[in-house]
């Protein structure tokens, strides 16, 4: 591996999968498949997006081509409008015409979307096939750890889907320099989530290198997604499918996902909707007798970082709750929410009534 390059190692046992962080290391895809015995007579399909191809699909390509491989190139619309059955429809037939088999791998190249999308298709494909992630957004460092892929249905986020863990993520940090700076401050909300969940001394030095981060100085940012996918990495080794641990990765997600929902997936970035959940959850923490200056610190970590603080005021507050009912961590009648007890440590309440969440739905609703 290239010199500079960081890894870590999600630990599964025999289905452990190596996390590559560095530059310059989309041109050794290639490389990478012969290395790990990646059969070259089964066809590859690269699934990427409109927004990404242009700009590193012919990469991938030419790497692995020059490795004996056979890639297909499958490209669905840029945005979360992708993550539908109908697209999962067309990739699935992309994947037949294609000759894809059972030793056959799909790769994921680009954001979230892709990588959920496609991890579908490989672990509905003939059952499950092999499946690389390789993002090119900063968002993606969360998404693409875990095994977590997934489609949306109109009336929830990731409800239909599965676990189906990638054979390595292949994390090219030139491809984060494109990303226009929205993107760029809504992937470093879930940066630092990984903090604010596991690591307050993290969360300390993302608000002391808030600048180099946002201006994609390849050193912090290098250092700041191996400390994220760490995270990731250690809460997915003791926990892959969620019966408790995992769940506290999801910190802001019960409000942000109904904004999501809301908002139609397209008005609010992810990470934009999940910053504001997690000030949700820490608004909560104080109604449950911790200190409320948790609140305090973290809305203004994200004011720092430019990511937003408030609902807009058009989203009505029965609309989120009714969409929170939808949401996967809606539990046996009771709302299930991941709370703050302090900067770098949470904890799981399965007992929130529902009448707290709405008032500080309509607490943080622009203009209340």
């Amino acid at each position: 591996m290239a010199s500079g390059t960081r890894e870590l190692t999600v630990e599964l046992g025999e289905r452990s999968y190596p996390i590559y962080i560095g530059t310059e290391l989309i041109a050794r895809t290639g490389e990478m498949f012969a290395e790990r015995g990646f059969p070259v007579k089964s066809p590859i399909l690269l699934v990427t997006d409109s927004s990404v191809v242009g700009l590193y699909a012919a990469k991938v390509e030419d790497s692995l081509t020059a490795s004996g491989y056979s890639v297909t190139r499958a490209v669905v619309p840029s945005g979360e409008s992708s993550k539908s059955l109908a697209m999962l429809d067309d990739l699935v037939e992309a994947a037949l015409k294609a000759g894809l088999d059972r030793r056959s791998t799909v790769i994921a190249l680009g954001g979230g979307v892709v990588g959920d999308l496609a991890g579908f298709v490989a672990a509905s494909y003939m059952r499950g096939i092999r499946f690389v992630q390789i993002p090119t957004t900063i968002l993606a460092h969360d998404s693409s750890v875990g095994g977590k892929v997934a489609v949306n249905h109109r009336l929830a986020k990731n409800i239909i889907g599965a676990f189906h863990q990638p054979e390595f993520v292949l994390y090219d940090l030139d491809t984060l320099m494109s990303l226009p700076p929205r993107e760029v401050r809504a992937g470093l909300s879930e940066v630092i989530k990984h903090g604010l969940i596991w690591n307050k001394e993290f969360v300390a030095w993302c608000d002391e290198n808030a600048d180099k981060l946002i201006a994609l100085e390849p050193d912090a940012l290098g250092y700041a997604l191996y400390e994220g996918c760490k995270v990731k990495s250690i809460v997915v080794s003791r926990d892959e499918r969620e019966n408790d641990l995992r769940a506290i990765l999801n910190l802001g997600h019960t409000i942000g996902h109904a904004l999501e929902a809301v908002a139609g997936y397209g008005e609010l970035l992810h990470g934009e909707a999940i910053a504001i959940g997690m000030i949700g959850s820490a608004r909560l923490a104080a109604r449950f007798g911790y200190s409320e200056t948790i609140a305090g610190e973290t809305e203004r970590i994200f004011r720092k970082f430019g990511l937003p603080v408030r609902i807009p005021a058009e989203f009505k507050t029965e609309s989120i709750m009714s969409a929170m009912l939808h949401d996967k961590k809606f539990l046996e009648g009771q709302m299930v929410f991941v709370v703050p007890t302090a900067i770098g440590s949470v904890e799981i309440r399965q007992d929130v009534p529902s009448s707290w969440v709405s008032e500080i739905v309509d607490g943080l609703r622009e203009g209340i």
